[in-house]
Parts: structure tokens; sequence; C-alpha cells
């Protein structure tokens, strides 16, 4: 079983990828395992814990540069175009391939330098997607104004630091066992053009990091007056801060991590809210269910005072045509009255209201008085519930004469 770390970083060694272990971020490294496996895709039982990755030299272009500001916010867009007038343009959708880093501050005067990562090939990438990633040039800081040599990949790469800051790294074409009169032009070279640069950078010491058991620096000593250290390459720190740097494979996988992390948290968001809903609506049924038995319960015990009611309800819509108001003669008398046309002479002789019919006999000077009547009488909303029978008036001597008659629906077999 292997044991669980809290950092893994994957660092380019002599002749291939090393894989070094801590616990923490503020912790010293150790060798976990030193490989000859150039293809980082390759590499295989990876320890646990969070994967960090520092880039070989040779897969970034190092541009230093002064600028005439100190304004932080400036500086990316200044040195976007200086690589573009060294004819440098990262591919915008190949993710964040370029970082700046400070190297010494001035007023109104910065020195930087710009790292340009080029975009990772087939194979160039771990199986398990990094957490973050730096360069390895600023993992081995140096006190001073210092240069450091070692091997990459089977080839000699050199780093240049001011005050312990990256000013510049590079790649060489040197792939010899010890450092030759080639190397040392190259990094003389690097030194001139930094120079015309207004970066003039002395090292007051070289560090060279080889595991040869008998090494040669006689080419490094006679091009510079600084002494040489010798000694194995130290154990990798991990950059304070950590770069920018996140190639669009990984960023890309990040994305579907967390899509599917947005997923399962819905997924299970959903899962909550559906036991919830079920959890409310079966205490909902079993307060219902119990409602019900209580009131089932009531009803069985009220039964005999139920059927008692029930009779006498019975008994007392018996009674409705003769203890409702809304049947009462005399009230039925005054709205049959109402409708009588005013001064229209119109006078009724008898009226015989009983629970089951109305009969209404009279007589008026003119037959208008009598349509009148019959036409107030079913309009008239309060005797709504009599269906009248109001026949042709007959003449006679003193006018017309006429019968009407009603009776009450309700009282209907």
């Amino acid at each position: 079983m292997s044991k669980t770390t809290d950092n893994v970083l994957l660092v380019p060694g002599e002749s291939g990828w090393e894989i070094w272990t801590g616990q923490t971020t503020d912790a010293a490294f150790t060798l976990h395992a030193a490989t000859s496996i150039e293809r980082a895709a390759d590499l295989t039982d990876l320890p646990a814990g969070d994967l960090l990755l520092l880039f070989p030299v040779k897969s970034i272009t190092a541009i230093p540069m002064r600028v005439s500001s100190d304004d932080d916010a400036l500086f990316p867009d200044l040195a976007a175009l200086h690589a573009e007038r060294l004819g440098l343009r990262p591919d915008p959708m190949a993710g964040q391939l370029t970082d700046l880093f400070v190297i010494a501050r001035e007023a109104e005067n910065t020195a930087l330098v710009s790292i340009h990562l080029r975009a990772p090939g087939e194979g160039e990438m771990p199986p398990r997607g990094p957490k973050g990633f730096d360069i390895s040039a600023r993992a081995y800081p140096l006190a001073g104004d210092a240069l450091a040599v070692w091997k990459e990949f089977g080839r000699w790469v050199f780093a240049l630091l001011h005050q312990g800051n990256l000013v510049y790294c590079q790649a060489t074409s040197g792939t010899s066992t010890e450092p030759d009169e080639a190397l040392a032009r190259e990094i003389r070279l690097a030194l001139i053009q930094l120079s015309m640069q207004g970066l003039e950078i002395e090292p007051a010491r070289v560090a060279l990091w080889t595991s040869s058991e008998n090494p040669n620096a006689a080419a490094l000593a006679a091009a510079f007056r600084a002494p040489v250290e010798i000694s194995p390459r130290p154990a990798p720190a991990l950059p304070v801060p950590l770069s920018k740097l996140l190639p669009a494979d990984v960023r890309a996988a990040r994305r579907e991590a967390q899509r599917r992390q947005t997923i399962i948290l819905a997924a299970a968001a959903v899962i909550l809210i559906y036991l919830g809903i079920i959890g409310w609506f079966g205490f909902g049924l079993w307060k219902d269910s119990s409602e019900i038995n209580n009131l089932l319960q009531q009803a069985a015990e009220a039964a005999p005072e139920g059927e008692a009611y029930a009779a006498h309800i019975a008994k007392w819509d018996e009674l409705a045509h003769v203890i409702d108001l809304a049947n009462s003669p005399v009230d039925i008398l005054s709205r049959i009255s109402a409708c009588i046309p005013p001064s229209s002479g119109l006078r009724l002789k008898t009226a015989d209201i009983s629970a089951t019919e109305i009969k209404l006999i009279g007589e008026a000077p003119q037959l208008q008085a009598v349509n009148t009547f019959s036409l107030n009488l079913g309009k008239n909303t309060d005797l709504a519930n009599f269906k009248w029978q109001t026949p042709e008036p007959n003449q006679s001597t003193r006018g017309w004469e006429f019968v009407f008659s009603a009776e009450v629906p309700s009282a209907q077999p």
C-alpha cells in the first residue's frame, strides 16, 4: 500500500523524470524515485497526493527586459508587446502559457523576466493531472548574483540569478559528459545579450550541479572570474508563489472534473430534496390518516346522536312551510301588493294563500294595469320561487277582472 503524501513533485533529472515527495509545502522534499523516463505520460505508480510539475528548461523561453514603469498592472501588457516584437505570440487556445516575474525594482524602472511555455505535445504530460505547474529553474534558489549549471534529460542547462531572483535560463545544445568551452561560450553570449538589454549580471559564484564523481570544471573556471562550486544538484524547493502556467489539456480536465463535481452535487441536492418531499408527504399522510381514524372514531361514538339529529332535521323540514318566514302569508301578500301599479285603480278582491298555492282575484278599470301587474309578478325577485299562471282578464261592467294563480315549486310532488 502506497504512502499518502501531501505533495508529489515531478522534476526533470539528468536522464529522466524524478519523483520527489513532501508532507507540506514548506517542508523539504525527499527523492522518491529517479527514473530514466523522458515521456511524462509513461510515468506509473505515482504516489498519492497533490501532483506538481516542474517544466524542464528546454520547454520554455525566458525573455528578460526592463520597463520604464513600476505599476504592476502594466507589466503583462508591456511583456506581451515585447514578446510580439520578438515574434513570440502564444496560442490563446492552448491555455495559460505565459507568466511574469520581477527581477528587481527601481524608481520608475523595473527588471522583469517573461516566461513563455511551449504547448506540451503528445506524451509530455503525466497520466494524472497536476494541481500546479512551474519551471525547474525557479526550484533551486541561490543567494546573490549567481550562475547555476546542471543537466536535464542529458542536455546542459543554465540559469542566471540576481539577488536570488531568476533573470534568465536556457537549455544549451551541449550534451558532453563535462561542461566544455562550447557551453561556456553559450553562457557568455547570454550575458552579453542581457547587458545589451540593460541587465548587467556578473556572477559572483558559479554552481555546477552534477552526479559525476570526478567532474572537470576547467572550462567554466576559465570563462568566469568567480569560483566554481561543484556539488550534486540540491533538493528542489517549491517556488513561492507558484506560477500561473496552465496548459489547455489540464485546464480542460479541471473543468471536466469541476463539471462532474457540480453534477454530483446537483444530483445529491435533488436526492435530498426528493427525500425531503417524500418525508414531508409521508408525514402528511400519517397525520391525515391519524386524523381520519380519530374522526371515524368520533363519528362512530356520535352515530346515535347523528341519527337522532337527522330525524329531527327531517321533521323540521316538514314544518318549513309553516315556520319559514319566506312562506308567511302576510309576507307573501306584502310582496304581491308591491307589484300593483301605483295609481292604477287595481285592487285585489280575494287573496287565497296556502302552503302550496296562491290564488288572486281582482279587478282594474284599465287593461294596461292588469298586464303591468302580471309582468311585475313575473319579474319580482322576491316571488321568484313561485310559478305564475296569468290568463287573459275578462271585461266587465266595472272594467277588467282577472284571476291569477301560482304554485310553490318546492311543494310539488
